[in-house]
């Protein structure tokens, strides 16, 4: 039976079954496209989470631009001044300078008016009450101001002041040495004499006189007025 195609012998051959390959492309086909949806997935994680300090770092760029430009400007205008003091070019100093070096010349307190100790007082009583200049005189003396004259005034006030007194003295010391004595009698009324010379200033005693400023508030009145003014300008711009 089996004709020519019967097999003969002890031995037969090993028969496998078929391999599916078939399969095996489906399976290395589905881990392609894992990998593929993970990596991609992972990207958008990535842009998540760094998309904000993306942002941080152009501000900070901003910044440190705008830093950078300040500095060259700062130093451009330092090397033209330079310049131009190497070139004799004679610099308008700032106001700040100005009032330092006209206080340092003229022995002014930082407000730009004189100190009490570099003003001379004249004390002369337009009243009846007698002495009223010398006890005036040595309570000025006593709060650092030079006493000048002390006496009877002239025939010009001479019971003919109704009010505190007169602080007079030079057109020059209207807004310096007058100020100053004013701390001292605040009620007292201002005047200037231009055809008068010299840096003393009158304080001519009226009939309304009682006494002096107080220690305390003359001592404050001065303080303000010798205090520095502060400078009007631009708000500072924010720092980054």
């Amino acid at each position: 039976m089996g004709g020519k195609y019967r097999i003969t012998g002890d031995k037969f051959p090993r028969m496998r079954p078929h391999r599916r390959r078939g399969r095996l492309g489906v399976v290395v086909v589905a881990c392609g496209a894992v990998l593929g949806v993970a990596g991609w997935g992972t990207l958008q994680l990535i842009d998540v989470f760094t998309g904000g300090g993306g942002t941080a770092t152009a501000a900070g760029a901003d910044c440190s631009t705008n830093a950078d430009k300040t500095t060259k400007t700062g130093k451009a205008t330092n090397a033209t001044n330079a310049t131009k003091a190497t070139n004799g070019t004679k610099a308008s100093p700032s106001p700040a300078a100005t009032g330092a070096s006209t206080g340092a010349g003229a022995g002014a307190s930082v407000g730009g008016v004189p100190k009490p100790a570099q003003i001379t007082v004249n004390v002369f009583n337009a009243t009846t009450r007698s002495g009223l200049a010398k006890t005036t005189a040595d309570e000025l003396r006593r709060r650092g101001f030079k006493i000048g004259e002390v006496g009877n005034a002239s025939k010009q006030y001479d019971k003919k002041v109704a009010g505190t007194g007169i602080l007079l003295g030079p057109a020059a010391s209207l807004n310096t040495s007058l100020p100053v004595l004013a701390t001292q009698l605040a009620a007292a009324e201002r005047r200037t004499d231009a055809a008068r010379t010299g840096p003393a200033v009158d304080l001519i005693i009226g009939t309304g006189f009682k006494a002096l400023t107080s220690q305390a508030d003359a001592t404050k009145a001065l303080t303000a007025l010798t205090a520095p003014k502060p400078t009007t300008g631009s708000h500072p711009k924010k720092a980054c």
